[in-house]
């Protein structure tokens, strides 16, 4: 059966410093949208708005 590859493994030591940075980027995102009501995210209305339509797009009770 030619024309098969075998599968190659993640080479870890070079995706450790995406996990490492990737990681707590998104789960500031997720507070952000998930808890946030303004205290980090002081950069005015349309931020705060956006987070809001985010909230209740995901279902996340906001008010």
């Amino acid at each position: 059966m030619s024309g098969l590859s075998t599968p190659s493994t993640l080479p870890l030591p070079r995706l450790r410093p995406w996990l490492m940075l990737g990681v707590p980027v998104l789960l500031f995102i997720a507070y952000l949208v998930l808890m946030d009501n303004g205290a980090v995210s002081q950069a005015g209305t349309y931020l705060h708005e956006l987070m809001h339509d985010g909230r209740h797009l995901l279902g996340v009770p906001c008010h």
